[in-house]
């Protein structure tokens, strides 16, 4: 599962079980991603609320599903296969079209977005490449250009958010060679009204 220790569900206990009890799907799962906070779970409620507000938020704009596409994209680009996977399911489950899922795939694995998406979505894209890959070339005109394209300031935020995040679930997770062993995939948090609803289905 990961080149480091993990306590898993059954063995936790307090702090880290209650917090367990929290992030839980199906039959006890805990993601991989989530468990290899085990030895340090104040690390774990970092990780889950900053998941839990950039993806999934009443108050963001964008659907679920783009932001999941966006965290697919992401972790793709960063060779995170993990993440990639996961984030791909998600995607596909809030997007309820597994034919546009599938073409989406298909255009992420073959750098060829610039086929089936329109300018705004070009835009945002070129903007979650260049954060991901390098991040100091990104100037004012960058944030201009969203702009232009009829993207809001709150709305850049967002992205920006959430394209940050998944580079450093990414790097958490290539960091410390979690793998997607045992793992239903594609589970996420569905309360959005609730910050603290962390449950996973």
């Amino acid at each position: 599962m990961s080149w480091i220790t993990v306590i898993p569900f059954e063995k936790a206990t307090g702090k880290l079980k209650s917090i367990y009890s929290k992030i839980k799907g199906p039959n006890n799962q805990i993601d991989n991603v989530l468990s290899i906070h085990s030895l340090r779970p104040h690390t774990l409620i970092g990780h889950m609320s900053l998941y839990k507000n950039t993806l999934h938020h009443t108050d963001n704009t964008y659907p679920n599903w783009f932001l999941e596409f966006l965290g697919t994209y992401t972790s793709f680009i960063n060779d995170c296969d993990y993440c990639y996977k996961h984030h791909f399911e998600g995607m596909k489950r809030f997007l309820n079209d597994a034919d546009r899922a599938m073409l989406l795939q298909h255009h992420i694995e073959n750098d060829s977005l610039d086929t089936i998406l329109n300018a705004k979505e070009l835009g945002i894209i070129r903007y979650a490449k260049n954060l991901s890959l390098k991040p100091n070339s990104i100037t004012e005109n960058h944030i201009k250009a969203l702009r232009d394209l009829g993207v809001s300031d709150g709305e850049i935020l967002e992205i920006n958010q959430v394209v940050a995040y998944f580079n450093y679930a990414n790097r958490t997770v290539l960091g410390l060679g979690v793998n997607t062993k045992n793992e239903v995939l594609g589970l996420s948090p569905k309360n959005k009204d609730d910050e603290n609803s962390w449950n996973h289905s």
